[in-house]
């Protein structure tokens, strides 16, 4: 087995039950290893070791009185910092609420709780999950462990560059655009965005709220079956939460061999794509075909609207959202204000970085009298017809397959251009104007020793399918074995 702080979650997790390790040792593994990689990488935005252990001891009383709550007893979790934990820092890496402390859990904190995870730390991203870089982040940039002059990805970057460092054995991440997705393939770990609804998002800070789901990063897609079981299901405080069966993912792993039909959008493969990942991703193909998969070209037509109709309806739910942020109830209060609408100005102007500001205006314009119709409500009409694309591909395959992202992780500072920024998330931001699940795993690395991920995409609430069809290829191949030298 891998060090402690790079197996996988299933390795300890039967080292766990077996009493072969401690969670106390594994999570005081976890915990240097953060000690000497943090420094470089800036993954955490705030980590509290006394109460991991604490969490990691109890664990262990638990598993000697026989008591064990199952295979994430004991797992140390690193969560990102918009989902939230009592009496934790809840920040969004924004000076908007740097100081704010979480008065209650959210549901999918509740849920590894009970299930026995030793929560570990809160992970940077973009400011309020806007970005592709986790250099948006009112506390700095996040290093990706491969090459630290380059960027995570994000807005996620920290949940991927924790995982990618061995500073935690998974983490939780949420994703509105790729922001699970794109920093998994960028720092070469896997990355789940489950279907709309089958994650609670009570307790996340909204960003785009018809967009946003909670998801989990692993090194493995048996880890992240494990991950995606404990904290799914309906919940009554999510007014968007679907209520269907959840099944034990790990083990329809185990009786889910295909072959499958599997669709290649051609409009994923053109002008843009690296001939790297390109290469790659074609090697992924050829060998879902040696697998005996049945591989089809699809088409998505309406996949040019994509970004547009992204950015309009995620800036104007972002306007919406980050309205509440006004110097009054919580958050950061500007001082010296002549009177309550300076109050609003200065609050505002202060706690929010660029890109937030940016989005916001944007979002208000596109909301505003005489523009609602001609932005929004179009854009919402679009988002309609590239769902329909997605459902009517499923008409002839169980699933799509595609590259993650069309670059390898840039260098810091590199995409000054929002506009060039935005791009890298051409891929994935039509799974969620759709509302599907879709996965990134591993499928090789560049000549710079980059990795490069696949992204596999499901059909509704099919999770269970989506993670086989990944694991088949995952099975083929060693590329989460490789692990970043810091």
């Amino acid at each position: 087995m891998s060090a402690l702080h790079h197996a996988t979650l299933a390795e300890l997790a039967a080292q766990l039950a077996a009493k072969k390790i401690s969670a106390v040792e594994l999570t005081s593994a976890v915990i240097a290893r953060t000690r000497a990689t943090e420094p470089r990488v800036h993954a955490f935005n705030f980590f509290d070791e006394a109460d991991a252990l604490f969490g990691a001891a109890a664990s262990d009383a638990r598993r000697a009185a026989g008591q064990s709550r199952g295979p994430l007893d004991g797992i140390p979790i690193g969560l990102k910092d918009v989902i939230a934990v009592k009496d934790q820092p809840l920040t969004a890496s924004s000076k908007m609420l740097a100081k704010f402390v979480s008065p209650y859990d959210a549901t999918v904190t509740t849920k590894l709780k009970d299930a026995g995870a030793v929560l570990h730390g809160r992970l940077n991203c973009d400011e309020f999950a806007m970005g592709s870089s986790t250099e948006n982040s009112a506390f700095g940039p996040t290093s990706n462990p491969w090459d630290l002059a380059r960027v995570p990805g994000g807005s996620s970057g920290g949940s991927a560059a924790a995982l990618a460092a061995g500073s935690a054995i998974a983490t939780l991440g949420s994703d509105t655009g790729g922001s699970i997705r794109q920093p998994a393939a960028f720092c070469g770990v896997v990355g789940l965005k489950p279907t709309y609804g089958l994650v609670s998002r009570f307790g996340l800070i909204a960003y785009a709220s018809s967009l946003d789901q909670i998801g989990p990063f692993a090194r493995t897609v048996e880890d992240a079956a494990l991950v995606l079981g404990a904290i799914a299901g309906h919940d009554e405080r999510d007014s968007t939460s679907f209520k269907t069966e959840i099944p034990d993912y790990r083990a329809e792993l185990k009786t889910r061999r295909g072959p499958w039909k599997l669709g290649i959008p051609k409009e994923y493969f053109g002008e843009g794509l690296d001939p790297e990942i390109g290469a790659a991703v074609e090697q992924a193909i050829a060998f879902y075909k040696k697998l005996g998969c049945e591989i089809r070209e699809v088409s998505l037509p309406h996949t040019q609207y994509c970004l547009d109709t992204y950015y309009i309806i995620a800036t104007a739910e972002a306007s919406s959202n980050l309205a509440r942020y006004d110097g009054i109830r919580y958050g950061h209060r500007a001082a010296g204000a002549k009177d309550i609408v300076d109050l609003y100005f200065q609050s505002r102007a202060e706690g929010f970085g660029a890109e937030v500001k940016r989005r916001i205006i944007l979002g208000t314009y596109v909301l505003s009298s005489g523009y609602y119709d001609a932005f929004y409500l179009r854009a919402q009409k679009v988002r309609t017809l590239i769902r329909q694309d997605f459902l009517n591909a499923y008409r002839e395959v169980d699933a799509l397959l595609t590259p993650t992202s069309p670059i390898p992780a840039f260098k810091l500072g590199e995409k000054s251009d929002p506009l060039a920024m935005y791009l890298c998330d051409i891929y994935t931001i039509g799974v969620n104007l759709a509302g599907l699940p879709a996965i990134s795993v591993p499928c090789g690395f560049t000549k710079t020793d980059l990795p490069i991920g696949l992204q596999l995409i499901g059909q509704p609430y099919q999770e269970a399918n989506l993670l086989a069809i990944a694991q088949a290829y995952e099975r083929g191949h060693e590329w989460n074995a490789r692990h970043p030298v810091l």
